[in-house]
């Protein structure tokens, strides 16, 4: 398999991820038709394919890209191509098992609908020639054995090795299942404007099927995926698109109004928009990110989400100066650490082929700085949330016990209790662990930690 990783960008973190899937969801549509693709989206889809599959960049820029330049594509086609390259991505393994590790991309896109999607025969009539359906009745008909582990999770070998101490197999492949499917759309209502309740009902008012989140007393699920960039309650504020794991996080945070809050790695800035609206737009709200234009575009969104406490800071790396001048002032610091991103396969299955371990040990020497330069802003009686969206120890419980061992000033808080006392029913120990497979999120780690009130 290429396992390879390079990227112009940081392979993961827990920045309220929506690669262009959640954009379209219109290729089931496609399938139940008895009309075909047109051979130009079939070409055009295994182009795609192509370029994904060397994975030099993102799936879901690879995609905004192709979109960009092809806009004459309906929401439609724009749906097939996207659902067709995430699907071959999440189950990359068993389809190279069954037409051959050095095929081309038409011959794998051929084969993911012909198995994967389950197209029938008379599907394909037009669209290909009569060498190509021989192919596919062959590749109909073929029988795979049932492979290694980590064949039959769907995931490179080093992440199975990682991952099978902590989960055991059964456990493994529950959730190497649940992390191939696709993820639903969350919302979050921004109470700065609105209620979930009120929000529901003017959703579904606009024709919008959506419900209550199971944990998050602000999150809404819908239950497909409808575009929602020109719904007119985004654009005036109401909602934003948030993983329902994601907004927990905010609640173990917990600001209170008036308080004095460091995001200290905003990135899209879900996170802040909510630590925002929950101090009801009082206090000051310090949004670190090392990318200016990162930081750029959370400014109108800011404005649409009526908050005024916000102040984006551009900082050069974890012990920038502009950082050290808030030592032992923060109330509340949220570390939300770039990390490997394993926990959001659903929505971002590349991932998986372009991590390595390599790039791993990386992150982790990353995290412990960032976790140790958060930690002097914290004042005394005062809160650190050091969270990922990783699923790996090293990433999660490594960097909180060994931060531990070395700051006897820091106490750990139960998560579970915490989320309790505001009546969010997740029990999932001292340090809060999300799993798609358990509680249908974003895969989440975070460990809550106290620095101890000085004496007197």
């Amino acid at each position: 398999m290429n396992e390879k990783r390079k990227s112009n960008r940081k392979p993961g973190s827990s920045k309220d991820r929506r690669g262009a899937s959640d954009a379209a969801g219109a290729v089931h549509a496609v399938l139940k038709s008895e009309a075909p693709v047109s051979r130009g989206l079939l070409i055009q889809t295994a182009q795609v394919i192509g370029l994904v599959l060397q994975f030099e960049y993102p799936a879901d820029g690879v995609l905004s890209r192709h979109f960009r330049d092809n806009r004459e594509l309906g929401q439609r086609d724009r749906g097939f191509v996207a659902e067709t390259v995430y699907g071959i991505l999440r189950r990359l393994r068993w389809l190279r098992r069954l037409v051959g590790e050095d095929a081309r991309p038409r011959a794998m896109l051929l084969g993911w609908l012909a198995r994967g999607e389950g197209w029938p025969m008379r599907y394909f009539d037009g669209l290909v020639s009569p060498t190509e359906l021989s192919w596919i009745e062959e590749i109909k008909a073929r029988a795979l054995d049932e492979g290694s582990l980590a064949e039959r999770t769907d995931l490179p070998d080093w992440l199975v090795e990682r991952l099978l101490p902590v989960y055991g197999e059964e456990g493994l492949v529950k959730l190497a299942h649940s992390l191939n499917r696709a993820a639903p759309l969350d919302l979050r209502a921004n109470l700065m404007k609105t209620n979930r309740d009120d929000l529901l009902q003017a959703l579904r008012n606009s024709g919008v099927e959506a419900e209550a989140c199971a944990f998050s007393p602000s999150g809404v699920r819908l239950a497909g995926k409808p575009a929602l960039q020109k719904h007119p309650l985004f654009l005036s504020g109401d909602f934003e698109v948030q993983d329902e794991g994601s907004q927990l996080l905010g609640f173990l945070v917990q600001p209170r109004r008036g308080e004095l809050v460091v995001d200290f790695c905003a990135g899209a800035g879900g996170k802040t928009l909510q630590l925002g609206a929950m101090m009801r737009s009082t206090g000051r709200l310090y949004a670190f990110d090392v990318s200016d234009k990162r930081l750029a575009k959370l400014k109108p969104r800011f404005a649409r989400a009526g908050l005024s406490n916000v102040h984006p800071v551009l900082i050069a790396h974890e012990r920038d100066a502009k950082v050290k001048k808030l030592a032992g002032k923060a109330d509340r610091v949220l570390v939300d650490a770039p990390c490997s991103g394993l926990g959001t396969l659903r929505r971002n299955p590349d991932l998986k082929w372009r991590q390595t371990p390599a790039g791993v040990d990386e992150m982790v020497v990353k995290q412990s700085d960032i976790l140790e330069s958060a930690a002097r802003l914290v004042r005394p009686g005062g809160r650190l949330v050091y969270a990922t969206c990783s699923l790996l120890v090293e990433e999660n419980d490594g960097i909180v016990d060994h931060f531990l061992s070395q700051h006897p000033e820091f106490v750990q808080l139960d998560a579970s209790d915490l989320l309790a006392r505001q009546d969010i029913p997740v029990a999932t120990g001292e340090r809060l662990r999300l799993l798609p497979s358990l509680h249908d999120t974003d895969g989440f780690f975070a460990a809550v930690l106290e620095r101890v009130a000085n004496d007197g």
